[in-house]
């Protein structure tokens, strides 16, 4: 899984028929290279600026209800962003 913040959003005027439902968005990663900015899709409201928990890989496909092509998807909205043990 991977903490990151949703950055924006993408708009399809066409997509797969499996994807109807699904919010497309970019997420940063909260750790490590700010530049790998990805895509996941998101079905339970999460909006720019907010912190999410995002599954990705082959576990990706438990958390949907519905068979999707999606490798990154939104599981989660973050309330507060991890403590470091700083």
């Amino acid at each position: 899984m991977i903490i990151g913040t949703v950055k924006g959003t993408i708009v399809s005027t066409r997509k797969c028929s499996n994807l109807i439902g699904f919010k497309l968005l970019l997420v940063e990663p909260y750790y490590g290279n700010k530049k790998n900015i990805f895509v996941a899709a998101d079905s339970i409201g999460a909006g720019i600026g907010e912190l999410v928990l995002v599954t990705t890989d082959e576990t990706t496909q438990h958390a949907l209800d519905k068979a999707a092509p999606i490798d990154a998807y939104i599981v989660g909205i973050v309330d507060a962003p991890p403590q470091t043990g700083k």
